[in-house]
């Protein structure tokens, strides 16, 4: 029994031995480090999950303000003259002369073209032939009525004394018919006359056509004609000249969005600048909103016309004009900036109802509190404004009542902001 138990426990403690070499101490030892290098990682990402709540965060800050707002529309449009006028020809013909070039100034009843007239004077001199042969015709038949009728007289005053014996009732009856178609001849050769005389004033007309006058004290902005060119004037009279009646008094020609046009009046004050004077700003006046629309590209628009003075003449014809029309002007407001009415802080920021976005939040997050359902909340917050306040070094909401705005400044109308009120604009967050 004693050789038994000696021999089990020689084996067992070569066992023992075995197992407590210098390799089995160093598994031993690798693997209690990579114990404790991954304890220490997980509490590196817990201790960064919650200490991200606790950086500094800085806010990009503007302050309300107190001062005028003018509230504007802007459109684009084209300059003309207020009166504009093309001169044409009614005749067809050899242009013979010129008498103006571009920009020259005219004055009514000025002549600024000549048309060749040998061949309208030689119809004149025509039908004044046929006047003065319709004319004499006239003068012959007279004499011919002069003669039936009296030789009707005699005939009648023998008849008479003879007591209706002789001549006989058929000479009598020739010498009324021959009267009377001499009546008729003279009526025919009066209309003769006045068919002539007519035709003598058309060609007459046309002849004093052959000379273009001005219509209008103006300047000439187009010329279309060289001399020795020829006029069709068969279907519809050609342009020959536009004539501008007064350039130091323009219009101002724009387009309105039918989103702005309820603002636009008649009497409305207006600045416009042109692409040829960028640094200048003319002063224009609104004289007509007019209600026929037009479509272009599915756009609505009304066409509104602004009476401008231009005595330096720096103003042509044609150039294009943006235009910013004062619709509203407010004085002594308190102004705000756009922006901070659209900020919103980060979600942490709003309080408790935020929620916790750290990760020992999201591991173990908090039960919702009762009240108002999410949906129903951010929809009654959406029909409000506000703006955000700094207290204490922490956002503080502000319930405002918006008013007109240029889309820059805001007016605040009720009493929550007053003017020196640090505002939030934007968030900075230090990393």
């Amino acid at each position: 029994m004693n050789g038994v138990k000696t021999e089990n426990n020689m084996d067992m403690a070569g066992i023992l031995a075995k197992g407590s070499g210098p390799g089995r101490g160093r598994r031993y030892l690798m693997r209690a480090f990579w114990l404790i290098l991954a304890a220490a990682l997980v509490f590196g990402v817990i201790r960064w999950g919650t200490g991200k709540d606790e950086d500094k965060t800085e806010y990009k800050t503007e302050t309300a303000g107190q001062g005028n707002l003018v509230i504007t529309v802007a459109a684009t449009g084209t300059l003309q003259p207020i009166n504009q006028v093309d001169v044409g020809s009614e005749l067809s013909g050899i242009i013979r002369t010129v008498e103006v070039d571009f920009n020259d100034r005219v004055e009514a009843g000025q002549v600024l073209a000549r048309l060749d007239t040998v061949k309208l004077e030689t119809q004149v001199q025509q039908y004044k032939a046929s006047l003065e042969s319709a004319q004499a015709r006239v003068q012959q038949i007279r004499a011919t009525v002069r003669e039936t009728g009296n030789e009707l007289a005699r005939i009648k005053e023998s008849r008479r004394l003879s007591n209706n014996r002789v001549p006989s009732k058929r000479d009598l009856d020739t010498a009324e018919a021959a009267h009377e178609r001499a009546l008729a001849d003279e009526t025919a050769a009066l209309a003769s006359v006045s068919q002539a005389r007519a035709a003598l004033k058309t060609f007459e007309t046309d002849l004093s056509r052959t000379l273009i006058y001005s219509p209008v004290n103006g300047i000439v902005l187009k010329r279309s004609i060289e001399p020795g060119q020829t006029v069709a004037a068969s279907l519809q009279a050609p342009i020959l000249f536009t004539l501008a009646e007064d350039l130091s008094r323009m219009e101002l020609s724009v387009d309105i969005d039918e989103a702005d046009v309820g603002r636009v009046q008649a009497g409305q004050k207006a600045v416009f600048t042109v692409d040829g004077y960028p640094d200048i700003s003319f002063p224009a006046r609104i004289t007509q909103v007019r209600y026929g629309s037009k479509i272009v590209s599915g756009v609505v628009t009304y066409e509104t016309i602004l009476s401008v003075d231009n005595p330096d003449l720096l103003l042509r014809p044609g150039m294009t004009a943006t235009v910013k029309i004062t619709v509203n002007e407010i004085e002594n407001a308190v102004l705000v900036p756009n922006a901070a009415l659209r900020y919103t802080p980060p979600a942490k920021e709003k309080g408790p109802s935020g929620g916790n976005s750290s990760i020992i939040g999201k591991l173990f997050p908090r039960p919702r509190r009762a009240g108002m359902p999410q949906k129903d909340f951010v929809r009654s917050e959406r029909k409000k404004s506000r703006v955000w306040t700094l207290k204490d070094g922490q956002p503080l909401e502000i319930f405002v009542t918006p008013g007109e705005t240029d889309g820059v400044m805001t007016v605040i109308t009720g009493p929550e902001v007053t003017p020196g009120m640090v505002l939030i604009v934007d968030t900075l967050r230090k990393e």
